[in-house]
């Protein structure tokens, strides 16, 4: 379940705060303060295959649509 996707039942619970209360308390998100978690894609959010070097903070498909743009060129 992603970050986005547990707040889309609080609609249901609404009527039942105790409940609401203890699903909150069960399934939210892990807070990070390291990991592969903690890194997503500035531009499109996916946590995994980051390129942090150069400061980028992206993921190896958004940069491969943007590396021309950017400045890198391709040495094949």
């Amino acid at each position: 379940m992603t970050t986005s996707d547990y707040k889309k039942e609080f609609t249901q619970l609404k009527a039942k705060p105790v409940v609401l209360a203890k699903y909150i308390k069960h399934n939210k998100p892990k807070d990070r303060s390291c990991g592969i978690g903690l890194r997503k894609c500035k531009r499109c959010g996916r946590n995994g295959g980051h390129i942090q070097k150069y400061g980028l903070h992206l993921c190896r498909q958004c940069f491969r649509e943007i590396a021309k743009k950017i400045g890198f060129k391709k040495y094949s």
